[in-house]
């Protein structure tokens, strides 16, 4: 006689898996959205940070007054002063009267050639 099939039972691990993995995947979503989020806020935080200690740079500066530009503009007129003197001193100490040209040496003049005795 035939075997008959049995109906097989249903594993329960089985239904565990589908739904552990069906877990998994809604957990690794769960956590990429985190962390993505995360990084957004940590972004939003540094830009912030960034913001707060340009405004504070901003504020040690400022410009400079009418006053200091003027003492400024006389403080470069006086170098410019000074660098007129220097360079005018050292065209004057650099002037040089050429030396006398010399004559020509003369050449002294030819020997003899030497009596040859034969």
């Amino acid at each position: 006689m035939a075997k008959k099939d049995t109906p097989k039972k249903k594993d329960p691990e089985a239904g565990k898996k589908q739904q552990s993995r069906g877990d998994a995947v809604r957990a690794a979503a769960a956590q990429a959205i985190e962390a993505t989020a995360g990084q957004a806020g940590f972004t939003r935080e540094r830009a912030q940070q960034i913001a707060d200690e340009l405004v504070s740079a901003a504020g040690r500066f400022r410009p400079a007054g009418s006053d200091e530009i003027a003492a400024l503009r006389e403080r470069v007129e006086a170098l410019e002063a000074r660098i007129q003197k220097l360079e005018a001193a050292r065209t004057t100490t650099r002037r040089r009267t050429t030396p006398a040209k010399r004559p020509p040496a003369q050449k002294p003049p030819a020997s003899p050639p030497p009596a040859s005795s034969t």
